[in-house]
């Protein structure tokens, strides 16, 4: 790490172990109190706040008998880390952004704070049971943002996120090696227990105790998002240098969505070339300066290696049928394990050709990160510009799908069935008749009449009519637009809500995102 990051602002103050004791405490009474906010007035919440504080001042007790009996001399330091509150900013931007387009985001704040108070509560046990000096500052802040940016678990298990962070800083005390010839710890905090939280959700199939995929899904609805991702994170990646591994991942990942389209004509990820929440992993989960390999080579493989590991996990999960938004919390740790060999290979002759260090030869390093982060923002503005990165994939809608459908694409077809039928479930009359036509295509005749039956329950006079030639054997089935009132459901995409309610305003979005027969004269009157 360069001198940036390990500039250290600190004044230290020597403490009675009573005086010691009732730093914890003072967490463990902020966590209590938590349970008199409107968030928390549940009694599964109220219980396991109480639990999560009960534990603190218990670990606190047997600290204040450890210290007493074995005469320790504790001391309380403040230390500012540059790296702390830089990324404190960063998670908190993104926050904020999000949250003024999905309001669960600023429903979830108080639970977010409540994590980070507990953080502080295990920091200050764990770093006092194993050293005699508590380094106070920001530190649990980028652990409890990138943590809370991927997984939350719903009321009912939310002493798992408790379980998380105890887990995290667990793993960054007591896990260690030797590197550069110092001791260190080998797993990102927060990647480590995500990682481990979601081995353990796949193996026993409970994806439905968290709000991840929401999460993952609704991380789309703020406009521009791609842009504030990139943003936020410039001064990190000015500071320290950790631009070439998000470059690499983000290209890597790239070039095998854009291959795969050539290739296939559809979309590995359905509806980006690389999606917001693997966006976002590739700038705030794997680029920990202290867990990421220390040579440039080192960091350039290491970027390529996410980005593959993520391509490799969503094809596992997807053969596995399990959600695909864990594909980029689980490759972190392994790389964070391989971090040493590949330094060293990436030293061989063999991977010469990835050594650009003579481009900033006679730079110092800070010109060098200011240079690598320029090529960065021009490598943004190029993909943003060519549609590989933005608002509006064509891949999000479905006349994407339903043109690769009709060309005899397999898995268009596939998707293009889930978008109708995530579209009949949220009452579009319309899409239930175009699912039903679809199944009854393909022989799935008793699925194309539920459809149907749904489609018509809804008021759409099509699908009553289809469902009739249905059970008559005549298979001659006909189709329609769909009607003014349904355009806001089936219009959405990947997007957030459609607000637009006027037809003019309606037409102009259909005709946006690819509907036919929607720019010169709307079928919709």
């Amino acid at each position: 790490m360069n001198g940036a990051a390990t500039k250290v602002t600190s004044v230290g103050k020597r403490l009675s172990p009573a005086q010691a004791v009732l730093v914890p405490c003072f967490f463990a009474a902020l966590l209590a109190a938590f349970v008199l906010l409107p968030p928390v007035r549940n009694e599964g919440l109220q219980n396991t706040f109480l639990l999560a504080a009960g534990v603190l001042v218990a670990w606190a007790s047997a600290l204040f008998i450890g210290v007493r009996r074995g005469r320790r001399v504790l001391t309380l330091e403040l230390a500012i880390r540059p790296q702390h509150w830089v990324q404190a900013c960063a998670h908190i931007a993104l926050f904020s952004w999000w949250g003024r387009y999905v309001d669960q985001v600023y429903a979830f704040a108080p639970l977010i704070i409540a994590q980070l108070v507990f953080a502080y509560g295990v920091d200050a046990l764990l770093q006092w049971s194993r050293r005699e000096n508590y380094q106070l500052g920001f530190g649990p802040f980028p652990i409890i943002g990138s943590i809370n940016l991927f997984l939350w678990f719903k009321p009912e298990w939310f002493y798992l996120q408790f379980g998380m962070i105890l887990l995290g800083y667990l793993g960054k005390d007591l896990i260690r090696w030797t590197k550069d010839g110092r001791s260190a710890h080998i797993f990102n905090p927060s990647s480590f227990p995500l990682s481990i939280c979601s081995l353990i959700l796949i193996a026993t199939g409970m994806t439905e105790i968290t709000w991840g995929q929401e999460i993952a899904q609704s991380q789309y609805n703020p406009p521009y998002i791609y842009a504030a991702i990139f943003l936020v994170t410039i001064p990190a990646q000015l500071l320290w240098g950790v631009a070439v591994m998000t470059i690499w991942a983000v290209l890597s990942a790239y070039l095998f969505a854009l291959s795969y389209f050539w290739l296939t004509g559809t979309y590995f990820f359905h509806d980006a070339y690389i999606p917001i929440a693997v966006f976002l992993g590739m700038h705030l989960l794997f680029t920990d300066p202290s867990t990421a390999p220390r040579t440039g080579r080192g960091r350039i493989v290491f970027g390529i290696l996410y980005g593959i590991s993520v391509i490799a996990c969503a094809v596992l999960l997807r053969a596995m049928e399990v959600p695909a938004f864990y594909d980029k919390l689980l490759p972190v740790p392994i790389l964070n394990l391989l971090v040493q060999i590949i330094d060293r290979r990436a030293a061989s002759r063999w991977l010469g050709f990835l050594d650009f260090s003579w481009i900033g030869k006679g730079l110092t390093p800070s010109k060098r990160r200011y240079g690598l982060v320029g090529i960065w923002v021009v490598i943004f503005v190029v993909l943003s510009g060519t549609g590989g990165v933005g608002d509006n994939h064509p891949g999000q809608y479905l006349p994407f799908w339903q043109q690769a459908c009709d060309d005899g694409s397999d898995r268009g077809c596939a998707y293009l069935a889930f978008m109708q039928d995530t579209y009949c479930t949220s009452d579009s009359g319309w899409a239930c008749n175009e699912l039903g036509i679809l199944y009854a295509n393909n022989d799935r005749l008793s699925e194309a009449q539920v459809s149907l039956e749904n489609g018509c329950d809804l008021g759409f006079d099509l699908a009553c009519e289809n469902l009739t030639q249905l059970r008559t054997g005549a298979l001659v089935f006909s189709r329609a637009p769909p009607p003014l009132e349904e355009l806001p459901i089936v219009l959405r995409g990947s997007k957030g809500p459609v607000t637009e309610r006027e037809p003019q305003a309606l037409y102009a979005r259909a005709c946006e995102r690819g509907w036919p027969d929607t720019c010169e004269a709307p079928p919709w009157r």
